[in-house]
């Protein structure tokens, strides 16, 4: 029971972390940082081996590297680097492509879909909704970790830690 309850914080972690991109532009430090606390403690509730969990690490790692240096080059947001480093380990290098796939589908459509939508002028109902405002006006701006929360959680059953849970 403890690994099930465990393994939501990853889908409800991104779902928070999307929830509160779309409304704020901001990623909270803390969704990343209880993805990573969660991590290890998740990979032995469900019996992960030491190599598994090591792992995981070693490439959530290697992503916070690549996270940082395209938010030095002004690619990415800080938010998004963080958030993409902390989910990373979670998916393993086994569903790693994937993920890097699924996410970059969804950027895609993600993209288009804003892109739609500030074509379109400002509805008087968005007064009742600051965040469609905010959403509408910032065009330069993308909401990435609503990608990046499809991605992994599109990827999500390819996992090591699911197919652990799962028997697979």
């Amino acid at each position: 029971m403890i690994a099930y309850l465990l393994l939501s914080v990853f889908p409800a972690a991104l779902l928070i972390a999307a929830a509160n991109d779309i409304y704020e532009f901001k990623i909270p430090n803390w969704i990343s940082i209880i993805l990573i606390a969660v991590y290890p403690a998740a990979g032995f509730a469900i019996g992960a081996s030491p190599h598994v969990v090591v792992e995981g690490a070693l490439i959530g790692a290697a992503a916070l590297t690549i996270g940082f240096a395209l938010f030095a080059l002004k690619i990415i947001g800080g938010g998004d680097a963080k958030l993409f480093a902390a989910t990373a380990p979670w998916l393993g290098l086994s569903s790693l492509g994937i993920f890097l796939f699924n996410t970059a589908v969804s950027g895609l459509v993600l993209a288009l879909a804003m892109g739609m939508f500030r074509k379109f002028p400002v509805l008087p109902v968005y007064a009742h909704a600051p965040w469609l405002i905010r959403l509408h006006e910032r065009k330069k701006d993308l909401p990435y970790a609503v990608a990046i929360a499809s991605g992994a959680l599109l990827s999500f059953s390819q996992t090591p830690y699911f197919q652990l849970v799962i028997g697979g």
